[in-house]
């Protein structure tokens, strides 16, 4: 039975496609546009507020055999809901007056609309159904949104590929939803997760259907967020405007990473799925890391720190640190929208803010300082915070990773003069960066202990090692970054330099494909032809 309550958290998402189906003129729908998104995060806040206070609100599934509408409302549709709002209704305030005067502004504030509704669908649906039919609308919703200005060539190209990945994702959630019903006799995902736990109990083997339902969500989740080597995709849709591009990476692309936290108590069953979600996804976060290094262009640069920053969300999930994954997603959606609607001022800002090193760039052997400085912190605070590298590997990582990044900080306040007060100031900064970082950690893993499973199963030499790489890697790249500078005459560093500005030309490569296979209508465009990137 659907409760008053339900129809009420659900007349959000149906009035921004009842705004998009309706529509009017482009002032007016804008307008309406805002208010519907402030109606929805009135309504995320009610819903985050009732779930405190009641725990999960479950309406069950009107339809047959778990198939229908109904909503699932636990303190990760909460958080995910209010997330979702947020953003959105910043992105549509915001380009009510970026599109003001364009032609086509009503028809993007209806994709708008619709692409929107999609995710939040998404994210407060009941049952397996409901939600692969709102994640398949928010595809084909974002889809139409790339495609905004189809006579740019290099948003024709992306969208493609961006066409092959989202097609293989939805049909891999479609095989795993129909095997899961298989297994399960149900798709409400309130059976399926009391199902699931009864078999994590139970600590037997696992049937083979769970592992390939399981393998294939962990592919339609690294589809969706752009990983190795379908990422190309991401750093290529600069031609789309502005605000879809902050919707994009502030939102939608977190939908693989919600896919594996909202059917987690399935997925954990499988720990081949999560160490291969692990693998790639560690993977890739170095990858995007280091080729973000090599970008001049702003928003370029943000698309593949999109790319790696998934891949540590990725990372989490595959290490079972789910509470970890979800705070990662939180953050990096209220950054990355922040950094993309105000893209057009980073240069002043940086320009403004920047100054002359007096000691140049810091010696390799205070960076390697540093480095083992800020790697005993990391150690120290995840210590005191239950969080070491044995208990809680993903954590421990990502913690680690965020502290290297103070690295030339720290080194530049011990290089050539150093002052008692400047290197006394650096190290409360680190200490505090790193306190707030495993102290929201612990929170998280206990505000979220009902919704997430904890799985304890990859706190073992596998997780220890992906972490120990990871840490290793990126420690690399920190003394690697400050060489390269001063070798940069040498031709083996250009080949380097420009291998990684290119991204291993693994985006070159699928562009050819694309085109040989899937070529233009007219005539080959030369910027068809651009490396990875150069599109935008």
């Amino acid at each position: 039975m659907i409760t008053p309550f339900a129809w009420f958290i659900a007349a959000g998402p149906a009035a921004l496609i009842a705004l998009a189906v309706v529509g009017g003129r482009s002032g007016p729908i804008t307008a309406r546009a805002v208010v519907v998104g402030l109606l929805n995060l009135c309504l995320a806040a009610a819903t985050a507020i009732a779930v405190g206070f009641r725990g999960v609100i479950e309406t069950g599934t009107a339809g047959v055999a778990g198939a229908g509408f109904g909503l699932y409302l636990d303190s990760l549709s909460a958080a995910m809901f209010c997330l979702v709002s947020f953003v959105g209704v910043i992105v549509i305030a915001y380009s009510k007056n970026y599109m003001e005067g364009d032609p086509g502004q009503s028809r993007f504030t209806r994709l708008l609309c619709v692409t929107l509704a999609s995710v939040l669908i998404v994210i407060l649906s009941g049952n397996l159904l409901q939600f692969s039919f709102a994640w398949i609308a928010t595809s084909v919703g974002l889809q139409a949104l790339l495609l905004f200005y189809p006579e740019r060539h290099a948003a024709v190209l992306a969208g493609r590929k961006k066409f092959i990945a989202s097609r293989l994702g939805e049909l891999c959630v479609i095989a795993a939803s129909l095997l899961i019903y298989q297994t399960f006799h149900t798709l409400d995902y309130g059976q399926i997760f009391t199902a699931a736990r009864g078999m994590a109990a139970l600590h037997g083997n696992v049937p083979a259907i769970v592992h390939s339902a399981s393998a294939l969500l962990v592919v339609a989740a690294l589809l969706k967020s752009a990983q190795f080597p379908m990422h190309g995709w991401l750093t290529e849709v600069m031609e789309t405007p502005t605000p879809v591009s902050a919707l994009l990476h502030a939102g939608i692309i977190n939908a693989g990473g919600f896919l594996i936290l909202r059917l987690s108590s399935v997925v954990s069953l499988s720990t081949p799925s999560l160490e291969f979600l692990a693998i790639v996804g560690g993977f890739t976060a170095l990858f995007g890391s280091v080729v973000m290094l090599t970008q001049t262009s702003i928003k370029v640069s943000l698309a593949f720190s999109t790319v790696a920053q998934m891949g540590f969300m990725m990372l989490e999930c595959g290490l079972a640190a789910f509470p970890a994954a979800l705070l990662h997603i939180i953050a990096h959606s209220l950054y990355k929208a922040h950094a993309f609607l105000s893209s057009g001022s980073v240069i002043d800002i940086a320009r403004a803010s920047w100054t002359p090193s007096p000691g140049g760039k810091p010696h390799p052997a205070r960076l390697t300082i540093a480095i083992a400085a800020v790697l005993a912190l990391a150690y120290v605070l995840g210590k005191v915070f239950g969080q070491s590298l044995t208990d809680q590997p993903a954590v421990f990582t990502l913690g680690a990773v965020l502290l290297l990044g103070l690295v030339h900080l720290i080194a530049s306040s011990i290089d050539e003069r150093p002052k008692f007060y400047v290197v006394a100031r650096t190290a409360i900064y680190a200490i505090a960066v790193g306190g707030v970082y495993f102290g929201l950690q612990f929170v998280m893993e206990h505000v979220f202990a009902s919704s997430l499973p904890v799985v304890v199963g990859l706190q073992g030499p596998f997780a220890v090692a992906v972490a120990l790489f990871i840490i290793v890697s990126f420690a690399f790249v920190i003394l690697f970054q400050g060489l390269v500078p001063r070798d940069d005459g040498r031709a083996r560093w250009r080949g380097i330099y420009a291998l990684i500005a290119n991204g291993l030309y693994v985006n070159t490569f699928a562009n050819r494909l694309v085109l040989r296979f899937w070529p233009p209508r007219a005539a080959t465009s030369p910027r068809l032809t651009l490396q990875p990137g150069a599109d935008a």
